[in-house]
């Protein structure tokens, strides 16, 4: 019988598995900072909304208007928002960074600072603000992973305006350290904006005590919640100075009177909606939130952040070269293989074992398998990948 290193966990893993996770009956599921299995839950509150929209979407509304002030209620407690008019709805990180980044008022020479590792969706908003604008886009090489609040000194100077930054790296899985990086911002007056997508659901983040003027995390992946559906924060008064640029036909004042035409948009992060709501989608965001609420934010980055560090430790003991440093999160991603298409059989061979993972390439085209972790995956899910990879690599 296997020994596992001690750890406290204050939730039943095993219960979440039966309950809510059935892809734990043949699957050892790490790819859940690409997309997340959906908890049955969720998958149940979607069918009834469904149902509900098949025999009377009219009546339908009304109930699920409820429903979507209480997923912006739960995100609110989250991210420890100050309100849930803070909170909007969104389709995916990608379109609230890029709402958010062609509604402030930019001028030329204006500087945005965010890291040469991010994801596109945090990367492109901005980039694009360069030929509109005459913004520059200054990025800072990554260290172990991500960026470090000590490289910022150097990079910003009095016409910075913005300091973007993913919670948890993608690739690497480093954790920034918002607090620190939110602290400093605070210091020069500069908007700190935070893409979400691996960390919501998986760490603790407080955007009040952290600074953060603008967060954004689409919902399928470490909110287990539907493709296409996810939810950003804009601090109220950061919100009121700004214009969108698109406009939704909900998102302006009286806009229920259709033929008034008044382009005076709603107050706080109303003023982002984008018309017709995911139905399905929200509900299905509202349950998610409510199991990641249950569960307890903290107690599941403690036990999925003791996993990781168990896996890291165990592969670079067997040899394996990995990225994910020591302040890590959910994602643990090393070499499996020399090459690129060796990389591709190693993926295949654990996908034949019921083992879910992925390949990326870092911005030299090295190629790098990673498993990725949520509150349900267990010891034996690392034991099974790591077994896996060794009867592989033999």
């Amino acid at each position: 019988m296997a020994v596992y290193p001690p750890i406290q966990v204050n939730y039943d893993v095993q219960a979440l598995r039966a309950t809510e996770f059935p892809v734990t009956r043949e699957t050892v599921y790490l790819n859940h900072a690409g997309i997340s299995p959906l908890p049955r839950r969720t998958v149940a509150a979607m069918q009834e909304a469904n149902e509900r929209m098949m025999f009377n979407p009219s009546a339908a509304f009304g109930w699920f208007m409820e429903r979507e002030q209480a997923m912006r209620d739960k995100a609110a407690q989250l991210i420890n928002a100050a309100s849930a008019d803070e909170i909007v709805g969104v389709q995916s990180t990608s379109l609230a960074l890029n709402l958010v980044a062609q509604a402030i008022t930019w001028h030329s020479g204006d500087n945005i600072v965010l890291c040469d590792v991010e994801f596109p969706s945090n990367a492109y908003p901005w980039m694009r603000l360069v030929e509109q604008y005459g913004v520059e886009v200054r990025l800072i090489p990554a260290r172990d992973g991500g960026l470090h609040v000590e490289a910022l000194p150097q990079a910003v100077d009095g016409n910075t305006r913005l300091v973007a930054v993913s919670a948890v790296q993608f690739l690497s899985g480093h954790r920034s350290d918002l607090q620190a990086i939110g602290d400093f911002c605070h210091a020069h007056n500069i908007l700190f904006v935070v893409d979400a997508i691996q960390a919501a659901g998986h760490m603790p983040i407080n955007v009040q005590a952290m600074h953060i003027g603008v967060l954004a995390a689409g919902g399928q992946k470490s909110l287990m919640a539907p493709p296409g559906q996810g939810f950003m924060y804009v601090r109220a008064d950061l919100a009121e100075q700004m214009r969108p640029t698109f406009v939704g036909p909900n998102a302006t004042e009286d806009w229920i009177h259709w033929l008034k035409y008044d382009l005076a948009p709603l107050a706080k992060a109303a003023r982002f909606n984008m018309g017709t709501p995911n139905v399905s989608g929200i509900i299905g965001l509202n349950e998610s939130l409510g199991l990641l609420l249950e569960l307890g934010v903290a107690n599941i980055d403690s036990y999925v952040t003791a996993l990781v560090r168990h896996g890291r430790e165990r592969l670079l003991s067997l040899g394996y070269t990995v990225l994910t440093p020591t302040d890590h999160a959910a994602i643990l991603t090393f070499r499996a293989a020399p090459d690129d298409d060796a990389t591709d059989a190693v993926v295949k061979a654990l996908a034949e074992r019921h083992i879910m993972v992925v390949k990326h390439w870092d911005a030299q085209d090295n190629a790098y398998v990673r498993a990725s972790f949520h509150c349900y995956n267990n010891w034996d899910d690392v034991e099974r990948l790591l077994a896996a990879l060794e009867e592989v690599r033999a």
